[in-house]
């Protein structure tokens, strides 16, 4: 399994069989995503335009936008809902948390999540192998309530994501407020190519370059 992270809250995912793009983003973001990404399936964690620019991921995929069960190209996906801030959605309203199982490995993206996970949440996202995570505050968690939440989920691998990198437009905190709060070692990757037998037994925080 090989994945790319593309900036913001977008990855693709793919083995030699499937792929999967999470979250594309509109240009005006200030970044731009490759001009021929494609994927088998299409997951968007909610209706806001840094994570819902369909018109940028070809090869008619399967698109799914919404809480559910689904089963694809033996890609099992389980979308879980939550809420983008911590007044029940009043703010910014709900997001799909994804777990995406394949390869023998458990991914879990959470989206633009903006609240504590509860004992309930929790329990549902189960073991996670690999956690892709917002860090960057403002419209999300922070650094702060990130690193709570890598501790209650012990991922095997996180991914940061949704934070400051040159070109983005939006005010978010940068990646270091959440280095400094997890207190784990942090290793960069282009990308992550990665087996179910090559996981690692203690977290490891793994930064993809966009």
């Amino acid at each position: 399994m090989e994945i790319t992270w593309l900036g913001q809250s977008c990855f693709k995912i793919e083995d030699k069989d499937v792929s999967v793009v999470l979250d594309p983003f509109n240009p005006s973001l200030g970044l731009k995503l490759p001009k021929n990404l494609s994927a088998n399936i299409l997951l968007i964690t909610h209706e806001h335009y840094d994570h819902n620019f369909r018109e940028g991921v070809g090869g008619n995929p399967y698109i799914i936008d919404s809480p559910g069960e689904y089963e694809i190209s033996g890609v099992t996906i389980t979308g879980i809902p939550a809420f983008h801030d911590k007044k029940q959605g009043q703010e910014r309203g709900s997001i799909t948390m994804y777990l995406l199982e394949f390869e023998g490995i458990k991914i879990c993206h959470l989206g633009d999540l903006g609240q504590d996970l509860t004992d309930e949440d929790i329990d549902k996202l189960g073991t996670v192998d690999i956690l892709m995570i917002p860090v960057g505050g403002v419209y999300t968690i922070n650094g702060e309530e990130a690193a709570k939440i890598v501790g209650e989920v012990e991922p095997k691998i996180v991914i940061p994501m949704h934070y400051k990198i040159a070109g983005i437009k939006e005010p978010l905190d940068t990646l270091e407020k959440f280095n400094q709060k997890i207190n784990i070692k942090v290793e960069e990757l282009d990308k992550l190519k990665i087996k179910a037998g090559s996981l690692p037994q203690e977290t490891k925080i793994i930064v993809l370059k966009p």
